[in-house]
């Protein structure tokens, strides 16, 4: 494995060629044409245009980027996050012509995608899951007989879904008969399939995640874990780690269900078990995202471990860097922040061009960055700038730490949400730390009823 080809693009792939360049590894970037000119092409040892802007026309060309992994030589394709990173024909492909796919097997990603699939799979594990049903439901009257006895509300979501597309919270009857088609036809578009089953909705729930990792010999560890809680468009925003008022006990219940349900599919490579948190701590499977998470740097920082690293040791069939989970602990706090172009207050996309991008090098912060100064955030992909991670002895050295951050932060040329984040991080319902996927909107309501007034 002396050439990968990163399947990806911006933040990402840059950082996952940093590990590469590290460890001695040549990397091979593609791209589009509207990508042409960011850090991450030129970064590369090697890149290759693969289409015009649109993710059709480029980035999910999955035969192309095959070819052209085989014709430069590369051994391995690692697809990041997003885009192929969890398509199971593309990592099948990968496979069946000789290469290696930085991820796990093909047929785990094509069971815990499918999220009926992985409900029972969970379910025969002994892994809590939500009450709601174990089949798709296919038609609305269906749909209001099975709500009518889990209650109300309930959240209708696409078996194939992800990233909080196609799925939607219904407080009544008539919300799930507006919504039900509109789901399906959102599913269709962007999972092409149409298949939607219902959950019940956990009211004033904590959403929190266990970072896994499995090798070929069977060993299977957790890295401990990360709240999600602070969302918008239940997408997250921010991302933390440890997470704060989660009681010890609750916590190791967390990491040894993550941990059977790793084993329960014979885990291989990096994985993130998703579960909601009720308010009395009862907690439920909600998904197995099968690729590394946007979020993973916050476990990278209080672990000391490259998560990509972990990634390419098991890819070449090497045992887990540390298969001891009593070898493994946790140091510090650590926060990450999106930052993306949109409006902070509507959090529509605002492309364009970023004419500058400055913030107070001497604050101790970890910034990943897909973009520089002068580059292009087009229409055609997620409108994420960077990520900004803060480390710390605690948690409140680390608020402190991104108080005096985000006042030296400025991005021109594009809005972002930057504004968002000096107000909203010394708000009580995040600096307590007692917060739930509530927290952010019920904070923007008493903001805007502020400037009503």
């Amino acid at each position: 494995m002396n050439k990968i080809l990163i399947a990806n693009r911006g933040e990402i792939a840059l950082r996952i060629m940093k590990t590469c360049k590290r460890l001695g590894i040549q990397t091979v970037a593609v791209h589009s044409e509207a990508d042409e000119h960011l850090p991450f092409v030129k970064y590369a040892d090697e890149a290759y245009v693969i289409g015009p802007g649109p993710v059709l026309q480029s980035y999910l060309k999955a035969d192309d980027i095959i070819a052209i992994a085989l014709k430069v030589g590369a051994g391995a394709i690692h697809p990041g996050y997003g885009l192929l990173s969890e398509n199971a024909t593309f990592a099948r492909k990968v496979r069946d012509a000789g290469l290696k796919f930085i991820g796990p097997d093909a047929e785990t990603i094509e069971l815990m995608g499918d999220k009926i699939a992985s409900r029972m799979k969970m379910k025969e594990a002994q892994v809590p899951v939500v009450p709601g049903t174990d089949e798709g439901v296919a038609s609305l009257e269906e749909a209001i007989e099975a709500a009518a006895i889990l209650g109300y509300p309930i959240m209708l979501k696409a078996s194939a879904g992800g990233g909080g597309i196609g799925m939607i919270r219904c407080e009544n009857e008539q919300a799930l008969s507006q919504h039900f088609q509109s789901v399906k036809n959102r599913a269709k578009a962007y999972f092409g399939d149409d298949v939607v089953f219902l959950e019940k909705f956990v009211e004033n729930a904590r959403h929190i995640e266990v970072q896994i990792f499995g090798d070929d010999k069977g060993n299977i560890v957790h890295l401990f874990e990360r709240n999600c809680s602070v969302q918008r468009r239940n997408q997250k925003v921010i991302e933390e780690s440890p997470s704060p008022t989660l009681e010890k006990e609750v916590a190791q219940r967390l990491y040894k269900a993550a941990v059977a349900a790793g084993k329960a599919v014979d885990y291989r490579n990096a994985g993130t078990v998703e579960f909601i948190l009720s308010e009395n701590d009862d907690f439920y499977f909600l998904e197995m995202n099968t690729r590394l998470q946007v979020e993973h740097p916050v476990t990278e920082e209080v672990t000391g471990y490259d998560l990509v690293e972990w990634q390419i040791e098991v890819a070449k069939g090497n045992e887990l860097p540390v298969k001891d989970q009593q070898q493994i602990k946790s140091s510090g706090h650590a926060i990450e922040f999106r930052i993306y172009a949109e409006d902070p207050v509507t959090f529509m996309p605002s492309p364009g061009t970023i004419r500058s991008m400055k913030w107070n090098e001497n604050v101790d912060v970890r910034v990943d960055s897909g973009y520089e100064e002068g580059g292009n955030v087009t229409p055609f992909y997620d409108p994420m700038i960077a990520k900004v991670i803060i480390h710390g002895n605690g948690r409140q050295e680390v608020i402190s730490k991104a108080d005096e951050f985000f006042n030296s932060f400025s991005i021109e040329g594009v809005k972002s949400n930057i504004p968002l984040f000096q107000k909203f991080i010394g708000s009580k319902g995040f600096e307590n730390g007692n917060y739930n996927t509530n927290v952010l909107a019920e904070w923007l309501k008493t903001e805007k009823e502020e400037v009503e007034k």
